[in-house]
């Protein structure tokens, strides 16, 4: 590539940001480290509109790195409720305290140290690097992927290793030697707001007169798409148990796995193994148990299907209060929920309000 070519690209997405470009979002307003690595870690894989709901109100309760150095995971958890991918909220919590012992409570500003923290990959470190510090440092998240591999007509699906090298290769040629913050966001911008998914804005992109992709009339062929697989389903029984208070059972999740210590309601294979679980708990009801409508939850790698059961409980038998237990009467929760387990406690809680 040319230096010119590499000079007039970084040009024209710098001309376009300076007139169009995102310039009042929360974490752009004091860009500490902290707060532009916060945001950097909810904005993988969720986007903009979603994450400024939850900035503010995570800044509040753990204003620096020390905070949330010192916080419980069940609190950073709960902050995170709603984000989903909680490892990433885990990834956190253990790389502030990473930062408060290994480097004295300052944030490295260096490619190497930042990668070397739990949950910061190459794009990560340099968006921190970029954004915090001005540092000269390349980004490859989905958006500047998906802008590369349009201009340039890049083949290939951008998780295999070769195609993912040449998109790096293209990231690093086009990061200018000047405005480096900048020139980050503005990549990200373009990509989030006109080089779109399904429904990119080719007639007003600043990259239009040098986008392969968009002269062959087909940009949204690029980039390439894995082929679509197969995803197995798994079937769950949750019980919503719920005692003559109105307080409902809550579970510990285990620190590894899906929805990794994240409060739950118990999970049963079928409703038998469920009656059983009651039956052997010596829990009395008030009511037939009543099963609710199943719904589907999907991941990544397989969908889940959750029939939830509503016991109305006459006693609560051995059940007691306890590390991995809890009865839950609504309010502050005790950490994070999984997005359908905080959907079923509200509806849950609303329906039996007088």
């Amino acid at each position: 590539m040319s230096k010119n070519r590499k000079a007039s690209l970084a040009h024209a997405v710098l001309d376009w940001w300076d007139v169009h470009g995102r310039k009042d979002l929360p974490w752009q307003h004091n860009p500490t480290p902290y707060r532009v690595w916060v945001s950097e870690i909810m904005l993988q894989q969720t986007q903009v509109s979603s994450v400024i709901r939850y900035f503010d109100e995570f800044i509040k309760s753990f204003p620096d790195v020390q905070a949330l150095a010192a916080a419980d995971q069940d609190a950073v958890l709960a902050q995170w409720t709603g984000l989903g991918y909680y490892s990433r909220a885990r990834n956190l919590h253990k790389a502030a305290r990473e930062i408060c012992g290994r480097f004295q409570g300052e944030f490295p500003s260096d490619l190497i140290h930042l990668q070397t923290l739990p949950g910061i990959g190459r794009s990560t470190a340099g968006a921190v690097a970029s954004l915090a510090f001005n540092h000269r440092a390349a980004i490859l998240d989905g958006n500047v992927k998906r802008v590369l591999a349009r201009v340039h007509a890049v083949e290939g699906e951008p998780a295999k290793s070769a195609t993912l090298k040449a998109l790096w290769t293209l990231a690093e040629q086009h990061t200018p030697e000047n405005r480096f913050g900048h020139y980050t966001q503005a990549m990200m911008d373009l990509g989030a707001t006109l080089c779109t998914r399904s429904s990119p804005q080719c007639l007003i992109c600043p990259l239009a007169d040098r986008c392969v992709a968009s002269q062959q009339g087909q940009p949204t062929a690029y980039p390439q798409k894995a082929p679509r697989k197969n995803i197995p389903t798994k079937q769950i029984h949750m019980l919503i148990a719920q005692a003559s208070d109105g307080t409902i059972l809550l579970e510990k999740r285990p620190p590894v796995g899906v929805w990794a210590s994240l409060w739950s309601l118990p999970e049963f294979e079928d409703r038998a193994t469920l009656c059983n679980w009651l039956a052997q708990n010596h829990i009395g009801l008030r009511a037939d148990l009543e099963e609710q409508n199943t719904f589907r939850h999907t991941f990544s790698h397989y969908h889940l299907d959750i029939t939830p059961v509503l016991a109305k409980l006459d006693s609560t038998g051995r059940v007691m209060d306890g590390e991995r237990q809890v009865w839950y009467k609504g309010g502050p929760p005790p950490g994070g929920f999984a997005a359908p387990v905080k959907r079923l406690l509200n509806t849950t809680f609303e329906e039996s309000t007088p």
